[in-house]
C-alpha cells in the first residue's frame, strides 16, 4: 500500500504550501498627516489589493465607466484645483455647524479656523485634520454666512481607529466613506511612495453600495452598473516604464493599493489635495491612461466584520514550506501596531534550531529577543496603530524524521486577548510520490 502513503504526503505539501505561502515582503506604513496616522495599517484604505482576484463584474463595471475614457487626475497646480487639507493645532477652537441633512450628519462641533481653505467649484469640501486627538473633520458645500458656519453633511473620523459610519449614512461623500484618506498628495508622490487607495468618481453609479462604503447616490439599479464602495486597480500588465518617476508612483500605487469609487462625478476622475506645487507636465501624461486598463477587484475576503474598516493583518509565513535535515527555512511574523503594549512569543519546535538573531522592522520599534534556555523568540512594544512591525527569522531543520512541524506564535495585545499564528514546515518530505497509482 505505499501508493496510500506518497498520497498522504503529496496532500500534505499541497496543503502545507497553501496554508504557510511566502514570507511577507517588507511592509508598508500607514501615511500620516499633521503627526497623525491615516487610519490604522490595518485599515482597509491601506490594505494592498494586487493579490486579490478579479471582479466577477468587471468588464461590465469597466464598461459602464468607460473602457476608452480617458483617466483624468483631478488636480494640480491651479490653486483653484483639488481638495485642501486643513491641518489644526489641539487648541483650535470648535465651532457649531447647521447641516441641511442633520439627520445623517455629525454634530460635532468643528474645529474650523478663520478663513479656513474651502475646496473650489460645486462640493465646498473643508477636510480638517486637528492634531493631539487626531480626528477627521470633513464638510460636503460648507459656507459661512453672518458669522455662522452651514454645511450639506458633516462627518467625523477617529484616525487611529477603524470605525465605518453607521450604515445607510452619508458623509462629505456620497458613499459615506472619508475623502482624505483617497487624495493623492504631493507630498508622497515625492517621498517615492503612497502606501494607500486612491478615491475616484464616475458619472453612473448604482443604488447599492458595497464594503467599506455606507451609503449610495443612485436610482439606477442595473448590475452592470459599479456600486458606491467598489474598488478598482490598474492592471498588473500595464507598462509604467514610459511614464515619468513622479507618475510612476501615482500609477505603482493604483496597481497596488487600487481605487475606491466614492462619488458621483466624471468618469475616472481621481482627487487629490490642492497644492500649487504639483508638476502639471508630469500630470498631463496620465491622461494616456484609459478605463480598459483598469479592472474591477473582489475585497470580500478581506472582510473581517461589514461593521469596521479593518482587514486580516496579523499572520506567519515561512519559506520554503518544505525542507530536509540540514537546510534552512525562512519565518516572517507580521504583526499591527496597536498604539498599545504588546507583546509576542513563539516558542520553536525541538526539530528546529535558530540561525543567527531575529531581524525586526521597523527600526523604530523594540527588537525581539531569543533565549537559547527556552527556545522561545520573545518580542514587546507598543507601536502607533500607522506601524506594521515585521520579525523575521531563520532555522535549520535537525530531525531526519519525515513529519510536519507546526511552529505557533501568540501574539498579545492589552485589551484585546491572545491570538495565535500558525505556520507549518514539512520536514523530509519524500521525493517520490508520483505517480499516486504507484503500489
Amino acid at each position: 500500500m505505499k501508493h496510500l502513503a506518497y498520497i498522504a504526503v503529496a496532500a500534505l505539501v499541497l496543503a502545507v504550501g497553501i496554508a504557510c505561502g511566502s514570507p511577507a515582503s517588507p511592509l508598508a506604513q500607514s501615511p500620516t498627516a499633521g503627526g497623525c496616522p491615516i487610519f490604522p495599517i490595518d485599515n482597509v484604505w491601506n490594505a494592498p489589493v494586487d493579490g486579490l482576484p478579479a471582479h466577477p463584474s468587471s468588464a461590465a463595471y469597466i464598461s459602464s465607466i468607460g473602457a476608452g475614457t480617458s483617466f483624468h487626475p483631478d488636480f494640480g497646480s491651479d490653486p483653484t484645483y483639488g481638495i485642501p487639507i486643513d491641518i489644526v493645532s489641539a487648541s483650535q477652537a470648535a465651532v457649531g455647524v447647521t447641516f441641511d441633512y442633520a439627520d445623517e450628519s455629525d454634530p460635532g462641533p468643528y474645529p474650523i479656523r478663520d478663513n479656513p481653505p474651502i475646496e473650489s467649484g460645486s462640493d465646498h469640501h473643508i477636510l480638517i485634520v486637528q492634531q493631539g486627538s487626531c480626528k477627521l473633520y470633513e464638510l460636503y458645500d460648507a459656507r459661512l454666512d453672518k458669522g455662522a458656519w452651514y454645511a450639506g453633511s458633516g462627518a467625523i473620523f477617529d484616525l487611529r481607529a477603524n470605525g465605518l459610519r453607521t450604515d445607510g449614512y452619508t458623509s462629505a461623500d456620497a458613499a459615506g466613506l472619508p475623502i482624505m484618506p483617497g487624495l493623492v498628495r504631493r507630498d508622497e508622490v515625492l517621498a517615492g511612495q503612497i502606501n494607500h487607495a486612491l478615491r475616484f468618481t464616475a458619472r453612473r453609479t448604482r443604488k447599492a453600495h458595497v464594503w467599506p462604503a455606507r451609503h449610495d447616490a443612485s436610482d439606477l439599479t442595473d448590475p452592470g452598473i459599479p456600486p458606491m464602495g467598489q474598488r478598482f486597480r490598474l492592471k498588473a500588465s500595464f507598462d509604467i516604464s514610459g511614464y515619468p518617476a513622479y507618475d510612476q508612483v501615482i500609477l505603482t500605487a493604483m496597481k497596488k493599493y487600487g481605487l475606491i469609487l466614492a462619488d458621483n462625478g466624471s468618469d475616472w476622475y481621481v482627487s487629490g489635495q490642492n497644492d500649487i506645487g504639483w508638476d502639471d507636465n508630469a500630470l498631463e501624461q496620465l491622461k494616456r491612461l484609459r478605463g480598459s486598463d483598469f479592472e474591477a477587484v473582489d475585497v470580500s475576503s478581506l472582510i473581517v466584520s461589514p461593521d469596521s474598516a479593518q482587514v486580516p493583518f496579523d499572520r506567519k509565513a515561512v519559506a520554503p514550506s518544505v525542507a530536509r535535515q540540514g537546510q534552512q527555512a525562512s519565518y516572517t511574523i507580521q504583526i499591527a501596531g496597536a498604539g498599545a503594549t504588546m507583546s509576542m512569543i513563539d516558542p520553536l519546535p525541538g526539530e528546529l534550531s535558530i540561525v543567527g538573531a531575529p531581524v525586526t522592522e521597523p527600526a523604530s520599534v523594540a527588537p525581539a529577543a531569543y533565549d537559547p534556555a527556552t527556545r522561545t523568540i520573545t518580542w514587546s512594544d507598543a507601536p502607533p496603530v500607522s506601524v506594521g512591525v515585521k520579525i523575521s527569522y531563520t532555522v535549520t531543520v535537525d530531525t531526519a524524521a519525515i513529519k510536519p512541524l507546526v511552529n505557533v506564535a501568540t501574539v498579545s495585545r492589552a485589551g484585546a486577548g491572545a491570538k495565535q499564528l500558525r505556520a507549518m514546515l514539512l520536514a523530509n518530505p519524500l521525493q517520490r510520490f508520483m505517480p499516486l497509482s504507484r503500489r
